[in-house]
């Protein structure tokens, strides 16, 4: 699955949820996740983590959908300039 298609169905999956929850939340529900994913990087299994893994990408997804941005322009820094 390519970035913009991750982005697509975020949006007809959870899009309008996702907006009435609005940015702060999203931001909340990211960070979360993103501690869920370090502790099963520390002690879960690989099953744990690439679950983990897909639900990181889920709400940065659902979070470049609602700041208008594309995860697939995002990246190409790391294309054009990597840091």
């Amino acid at each position: 699955m390519e970035l913009n298609e991750l982005q697509d169905l975020m949006e007809n999956l959870y899009g309008k949820e996702d907006r009435n929850r609005g940015l702060p939340s999203t931001v909340a529900w990211l960070c979360e996740e993103v501690g869920e994913l370090a502790q099963a990087v520390r002690k879960g299994s690989q099953k744990d983590q690439l679950h983990e893994l897909a639900d990181v990408l889920a709400w940065l997804a659902s979070l470049a959908n609602q700041l208008d941005l594309s995860l697939d322009m995002a990246m190409q820094r790391y294309v054009e300039n990597p840091p």
